[in-house]
Order: C-alpha cells, then sequence, then structure tokens
C-alpha cells in the first residue's frame, strides 16, 4: 500500500475530525422540543371507548332486566323451568324404543345358497 506523499492533509483533516467530535461530546446541543399533541389524541380515543362501553353495558343490563319482569309469569317459561316435559320426554322415547324392537324383523332369502366355488362378479369404481 503506497503512502500519500502529502501527510500533513491528513494530519489536518484528522485533527479537525477529532477537534468537531470533541467539541460536540463537550457541549452538545439541546433537543428542539416538539409540541405533539399525542396526549389530547389518546384522551380522545379513550372518551370514544368508554361511551361506547357504557352504552353496551347499559343496552345489555336493560335487555336482561326487561326479559326477567316480562317474562317471569309467562306458562312457557314456567313449563320449561320445570322437570315435567323431561320425565314425559324420557317415556316417549321408551315407547318408540320399544316399538321399534318389535317391529323389527329379519327375512331370510331362503333361495340365496353359499357358493364358495363360484366367482362372484364386482363392480369397479
Amino acid at each position: 500500500m503506497a503512502m500519500p506523499s502529502n501527510n500533513t492533509a491528513l494530519t489536518l483533516i484528522l485533527s479537525k475530525l477529532l477537534e468537531d467530535y470533541v467539541e460536540k461530546n463537550i457541549h452538545p446541543t439541546p433537543v428542539p422540543f416538539i409540541d405533539s399533541s399525542d396526549h389530547l389524541e389518546i384522551v380522545f380515543i379513550l372518551l370514544l371507548l368508554g361511551f361506547f362501553g357504557f352504552i353496551t353495558f347499559g343496552v345489555m343490563i336493560s335487555y336482561i332486566r326487561s326479559k326477567k319482569l316480562e317474562h317471569s309469569n309467562d306458562p312457557y317459561n314456567i313449563y320449561i323451568a320445570t322437570d315435567l316435559w323431561q320425565n314425559r320426554d324420557k317415556a316417549n322415547l321408551q315407547a318408540k324404543v320399544v316399538e321399534n324392537y318389535k317391529s323389527c324383523c329379519i327375512w331370510k332369502n331362503e333361495h340365496a345358497v353359499e357358493q364358495p366355488t363360484n366367482h362372484i362378479p364386482e363392480v369397479k369404481s
């Protein structure tokens, strides 16, 4: 590697860079203040979420409360709340199982006999 013939120019450049670096470290420039409205944006978003949650919660509570007051003496709800329908359904299911069991039968084909020596053709799909 060949050395440059003018070492003074290289020395001057390096010394100037070193002085600039040291000067910046001794006297740092203050960071410029940037006025931002990020705080207000966050407050606005939280305010919208709060209103949405309040309205949703209010609708849900009013719906649940109206259903309890409106249908508390409804015969259908009283029927569902009791176990009478479950016992009736269980009895109906048992009756259907017994009826299906009695109607089940096996038909024997007298003309079908086992023929192990004959080839049965297959349908290939």
